[in-house]
């Protein structure tokens, strides 16, 4: 088997209760790739079942384990890393399909790393399952300063090869990022202080300091979340705004952090709190307020 050599290649995901979602992966994984060595590891953030060995007897020759506590995505992806041997490693959501020339494509971007040595990291074109051809991912502007906010390229636009060519990003999608062994050896694991989003933007700064990342389309990606996801859940609102107000702190030193961490707080937050009492949205009201309390204890007390 191709993944019984030293490999070219570690795909890594994180599997939550979504057994079904990461065999689909896999499935996609085993049947293309041919031309290079690769290993698979999937790592179980602790589900309900052990899901890890519910997979592995379908793919007996993938690599991972079940984790009694969730570490979250960061903590996860960090444990695969322990296991991995590959030179490059590819973070891929669980919720991901390779296309059926997923073999070119990969093999283009480890030429691409190859022969550019200050390559930190590439994120592949990144398209919605459904409605199909629509892009989530072809790049994105850098966070502003104070506000934090940034522009997700091409987001909900249809692909008709706008966005064909590489270019210099400042972050990764988190969906999806090929990362050299090297860069990783040098610059550290993901942080684990977020759980849930925004981890890889932190990553992605730390990484920068030293390498360049590059949204890379001539790989694609199709990732199973719907464009028309509804409204945002409670626990994603609850970490979207702690995670937002740690990266402020972690990410902007001095009268930059003040006027960021002022403005989130003092501005921001409460802005969008007054919209979801509007709407009558109390549980991501409340779900808001855990959010800023728990950055902020985290400020006093985690940061340490």
């Amino acid at each position: 088997m191709a993944n019984r050599s030293h490999p070219r290649v570690s795909f890594i995901t994180v599997n939550f209760n979504g057994a079904r979602d990461s065999m689909n992966l896999l499935q996609t994984i085993f049947e293309h790739i041919k031309s290079f060595r690769f290993e698979v590891i999937v790592i179980d953030n602790a589900s309900i079942i052990n899901e890890f060995e519910v997979i592995k007897q379908r793919y007996p020759f993938i690599k991972g384990e079940y984790l009694q506590e969730n570490l979250g995505f960061a903590g996860g992806n960090n444990r695969g890393l322990e296991m991995a041997t590959g030179d490059y490693m590819y973070f891929i959501n669980n919720d991901t399909l390779l296309p059926k020339d997923a073999d070119s494509q990969i093999q283009s971007m480890i030429s691409f790393c190859e022969v550019n040595p200050k390559v930190g990291g590439l994120s592949p074109k990144i398209l919605y399952h459904t409605p199909p051809n629509l892009i989530q991912f072809a790049g994105s502007t850098p966070l502003t300063a104070i506000t934090m906010r940034n522009k997700q390229i091409g987001y909900k636009e249809m692909d008709l090869s706008q966005y064909n060519q590489i270019v210099q990003i400042p972050y990764f999608h988190g969906a999806a990022m090929f990362v050299p062994k090297t860069v990783i050896d040098h610059i550290g694991r993901m942080p684990t202080c977020y759980f849930l989003y925004y981890e890889e933007l932190d990553w992605s700064n730390s990484i920068t300091k030293h390498f360049q990342l590059f949204y890379f389309p001539l790989a694609q990606i199709v990732h199973l979340e719907s464009a028309s996801t509804g409204i945002d859940s409670p626990l994603k609102v609850f970490y979207i705004t702690r995670n937002r107000v740690i990266f402020a702190y972690r990410q902007r030193k001095g009268s930059l952090r003040v006027l960021a961490l002022g403005y989130l707080i003092l501005m921001a937050f409460p802005m969008h709190l007054c919209l979801l009492l509007f709407r009558l949205k109390f549980k991501q009201s409340v779900a808001m307020i855990k959010g800023i309390s728990s950055a902020c204890r985290w400020i006093m007390i985690g940061s340490r």
